[in-house]
């Protein structure tokens, strides 16, 4: 919830130069945990059914709890067959959200007792160095409430004891929750913006297989650092290569092509391309090449889908150029034909290279410290609330069920990406075309044009519907009087 006195300079500080923090909901199945995601965010997101493995992909929402904002991700349960063949998938989205959390919520059923499943699941978690809580689920007896000792030996960690059903201990589990926080200097301590010795961005260098990423990486080296082959898939695993640009460091990933899944063969290819999806996650700015003389696939469309869940900067590269200029290709032709195919990423900029040659390699990483730069850009709240304003007289919102959708304020939240939230009457009065707008105009008016936004609308709380007139600061006046 947003306090009425909500300060957009606490969040300046809070958030400066870091992203939001992410907590991840973990455990077997069937444990609540998805009842747990919906009774922390007050609302139904994940759907919560007894039949184990309901959930498969991660679930998010956007809490703000004490002044601080973070992302809850709910996940699928830990060992799991799945009834139709998607186990792997589930997997892998569990292994993604361990990665990406910087704090664990270890759940288990307070009325089976640990179970061996639990033991398996506290064993994949022991060997993960991230704070964690334990959660003691389902304790709605005093029975359980005796026999919780019992839980201690699954984690050594704090423990906390709930009940979704009974509506007990959310204010204890919350408190415990942002005690294990990151604050904003050991963020800053872990993202490397105090430490000369980390790198300036790193950069994720993916593609399917034989668009010459490799070579690429070997022109950034100016040397052989990579194997480069005709042979398809001769990068087998993820490659960091650290090289310093105008005194800056630089971390560039090659990746292993990616296949489509259906094509591949064995447990290598797999990985490489789980390796993939996990160097675009740690990726600062996304390279996504493209072979000039090949048209898009279905993997280019995996890979900047990838891109798109974790709202990642990308660089459309296409390859080759010098051959697809001997074909009488041009730069506007191709540049047309990838804003067809990726309507849903067209402000990610194309650039042209040949990496056999080394040209224009140079200019791609310069332009890839720029969207970066982008990334990391904060706007004042009155800046954006006057966009805001702008982009509503020009079009505003349709009515929807006979009611009229207000937008109070907006203020930047964070950066990497840049996210923004959006006070509102009512969420779902805004329909998805009208929002697609919003986001055309902000990335047109704000200064990160070639960088994916993430928007979150938020309805008001009962406190700020007793203060109307308390605005953050910033804000003149609410944007709905216009």
């Amino acid at each position: 919830m947003v306090p009425a006195d909500f300060s957009p300079q606490l969040l300046h500080a809070e958030f400066r130069e870091m992203s939001i923090p992410k907590v991840a909901i973990v455990g077997r199945p069937n444990v609540g945990k998805s009842s747990l995601f919906n009774w922390l965010a007050r609302k139904m997101i994940a759907v919560v059914d007894g039949q184990a493995g309901t959930t498969r992909d991660r679930m998010r929402y956007l809490l703000h709890e004490e002044d601080r904002y973070f992302e809850l991700i709910d996940t699928g349960g830990m060992g799991i067959e799945d009834s139709d063949d998607l186990t792997v998938d589930i997997e892998n989205q569990i292994s993604m959200g361990l990665h990406e959390a910087d704090i664990l919520v270890f759940v288990v059923d307070g009325q089976a007792g640990p179970v061996p499943l639990d033991k398996l699941v506290a064993e994949r978690l022991r060997h993960i160095d991230k704070p964690k809580l334990l959660v003691v689920n389902k304790c709605d007896s005093s029975r359980t409430a005796d026999d919780i000792a019992e839980f201690y030996a699954l984690a050594n960690c704090k423990l906390v004891t709930t009940s979704v059903k009974g509506n007990h201990n959310r204010l204890g589990l919350m408190d415990a929750i942002l005690e294990l926080l990151p604050s904003a200097t050991e963020a800053e301590l872990a993202d490397g913006t105090e430490q000369a010795s980390e790198p300036e961005m790193k950069l994720a260098i993916v593609g399917r297989r034989n668009v010459g990423k490799s070579t690429f990486i070997n022109a950034l080296a100016e040397e052989e650092r990579v194997i480069v082959s005709e042979v398809a898939g001769t990068t087998r695993d993820s490659i960091d290569l650290r090289f310093d640009v105008d005194g800056k460091t630089i971390i560039a990933i090659d990746t292993p092509g990616v296949r489509k899944k259906k094509s591949l063969a064995n447990n290598i290819e797999f990985y490489g391309l789980v390796r993939a999806q996990r160097s675009i996650r740690r990726a600062d700015v996304v390279l996504i090449f493209f072979d000039s003389q090949k048209t898009v696939s279905r993997v280019d469309k995996q890979l900047v889908e990838e891109v798109l869940t974790h709202y990642k900067p990308c660089i459309f590269v296409v390859n080759k150029w010098d051959e697809a200029q001997e074909a009488g290709m041009t730069i506007e032709s191709w540049g047309d034909y990838l804003l067809k195919e990726f309507a849903s990423i067209r402000h990610a900029p194309v650039a042209f290279v040949t990496a056999i040659e080394n040209r224009n390699t140079r200019k791609l990483i310069n332009l890839a410290q720029t969207v970066y730069k982008q990334s990391l850009t904060r706007v004042s709240t009155g800046k954006l609330n006057r966009v805001l304003r702008e982009a509503i007289l020009l079009n505003r919102p349709p009515m929807r069920k006979s009611r009229i959708p207000k937008i109070y304020y907006a203020v930047q939240v964070a950066t990497q990406p840049p996210t923004i939230v959006l006070k509102c009457n009512d969420p779902a009065l805004f329909d998805n075309s009208w929002k697609r707008y919003l986001l055309g105009v902000l990335q047109e008016k704000l200064p990160f044009p070639e960088v994916p936004i993430k928007l979150y609308m938020r309805a008001k709380t009962s406190e700020e519907e007793r203060f109307p007139n308390r605005l953050p600061e910033g804000v003149e006046e609410t944007v709905e009087n216009i």
